[in-house]
């Protein structure tokens, strides 16, 4: 064996691969943004295409053989290599186990579902979307057979392909422990019966959201000559490396902080993705460790960061002057708790922070019976309305307020939503660990984030693919994984903007 002659051919395999990806990553990015819908059953043929000629490479036996020889002498490798060619490896050996018909017809349903799925929540017609989402969860359900083994078996199986180590056993011990601990204190914020103020309700003319999202762009320190943001019906970061990373926003004229707060989790998306070391660009350790942990950065400037009374003492001023006729006589105390105001609402995406894991519970208990076969497609949204009277106590007026309102089941992401809640935990904790390296109160309060992005970068950016979840905190924090540091920041947090 010559090894620089296995790593060499290795090397242009991957970039072969990445070439498909970055394809699929352009075409994506063109479906949600701006293709119309009449292209999509065209675009669904030559899409399929390219799957089939890309399984042409990751099915070969040149391929498989040059991965299994290096996993085979993982010893002789760098520690980066060392590390990519095992993640390779593993998912070679699942991707073998699926017949690639199967792949290919799938990347069909899944080409149109996104403007089905969008055409379905616009006009209000689950019945449109049905049968394109039971493909989709009848694939799901066959994957996680194919890939099933000793320990993970069904929903199990979807949980731990985007987190690893997590299963619905874990996840059902750290939801148990948020509704002991936080829906008690959403019950007291509710008996106190405050109301939203009047002045969230007028008209904010999108134009200048979008000027103040652009500002945001600046604050975050978003470097535009390798991104930008555009427009979707849900928005989304997607990116190709450390030089191409973009994001969408979506914005109503009756609803300022919708825009503002998801442009700022789009944008931690796309800083931890900016942030990886660029020696991972063209390997396939770029982009983040799992969804949790680039939920974690997503989240953790979302909520942690932009929610505090000190990055608006910087920031509401723009803001002011942007909205000033209806922001004139809103003091930067009234803004502040608005938005953290805390409501059992409809929409997963405008919910509040303290709220924000029943939503995902909902979705949490709905997935695990869609993938182990005990609901019917067309009974889907009763036990969505179901669970939301139970968890959130709403009644829900429709389905596109309802189970229509997430893109996420349109791409066939089983096993993502726990991520959001899980990723909010990992964020509390590196927060406290921030408190204890810096004053917060001032670096939040300074005219942009490049000292947390510096931090951040340090403590979990610049890894990618190369360190898992669990080794990024006890690196940054010194302990592995504990849920008690999210508990104490919401209940300390909204216990003292709510005085109990």
């Amino acid at each position: 064996m010559n090894l620089e002659k296995l790593i060499a051919r290795y090397k242009d395999y991957r970039l072969d691969i990445l070439a498909f990806n970055f394809a699929s990553y352009l075409i994506n990015w063109d479906s949600d943004t701006e293709a119309k819908a009449g292209s999509f059953d065209d675009r669904s043929v030559l899409e399929s295409r390219l799957t089939k000629l890309e399984l042409k490479i990751t099915r070969s036996k040149g391929y498989i053989n040059t991965v299994t020889e290096l996993y085979n002498n993982l010893e002789l490798l760098d520690e980066d290599l060392k590390i990519e060619i095992k993640k390779v490896y593993k998912d070679l050996v699942k991707s073998l186990k699926v017949p690639k018909e199967e792949l290919i017809a799938y990347t069909k349903v899944l080409s149109k579902a996104s403007q089905i799925w969008s055409e379905a929540k616009l006009n209000n017609d689950y019945a449109s979307f049905a049968p394109t989402l039971k493909q989709i969860v009848d694939f799901n359900i066959r994957y996680s057979k194919y890939l099933e083994t000793d320990k993970l078996k069904g929903y199990d199986v979807l949980l731990n392909e985007f987190e690893e180590g997590m299963t619905k056993e874990k996840y059902d011990e750290f939801f148990s422990l948020l509704k002991q601990e936080i829906v008690p204190l959403v019950k007291k914020i509710n008996a106190l019966k405050i109301k939203k103020p009047e002045w969230a309700n007028q008209e904010f003319d999108i134009n200048k959201q979008k000027e103040f999202c652009d500002y945001l762009m600046d604050v975050m320190c978003f470097d535009k000559n390798y991104g930008l943001m555009k427009e979707s019906e849900h928005p989304f970061t997607s990116g190709f490396g450390t030089h191409d990373v973009r994001v969408t926003n979506h914005y109503y004229s009756n609803l300022l902080i919708s825009s503002i707060f998801s442009a700022i989790h789009e944008l931690g998306h796309a800083t931890y993705e900016r942030g990886n070391a660029e020696k991972l660009n063209f390997t396939f350790l770029q982009g983040g460790t799992t969804m949790a942990m680039h939920e974690s950065q997503s989240r953790f400037y979302e909520n942690i960061v932009a929610r505090t009374k000190e990055f608006w003492a910087r920031h509401y001023p723009k803001l002011q002057s942007l909205f000033f006729d209806q922001l004139k006589d809103v003091t930067l105390d009234d803004f502040y708790h608005y938005i953290n105001f805390v409501e059992c609402s409809l929409i997963r995406t405008e919910a509040d922070e303290l709220t924000y894991s029943l939503h995902i519970m909902v979705r949490y208990e709905m997935e695990k019976m869609m993938i182990e076969g005990h609901l019917d497609v067309n009974d889907y949204p009763k036990m969505w309305n179901k669970l939301y009277k139970e968890y959130l106590g709403l009644d829900i007026p429709n389905d596109t307020l309802g189970i229509l309102q997430d893109v996420h089941w349109a791409g066939g992401d089983f096993g993502y939503f726990p991520t959001y809640a899980l990723g909010s935990a990992y964020g509390a904790q590196l927060y406290h660990q921030m408190k204890n390296e810096m004053d917060v109160k001032e670096v939040f309060n300074e005219p942009n984030l490049k000292k947390v992005n510096a931090w951040l970068k340090e403590k979990v950016h610049q890894y990618g693919g190369l360190k898992t979840p669990e080794e990024i905190l006890i690196k940054a924090t010194g302990e592995k994984f504990n849920p008690k540091y999210y508990v104490e920041y919401l209940k300390n947090k909204f216990s003292l903007i709510y005085n109990l």
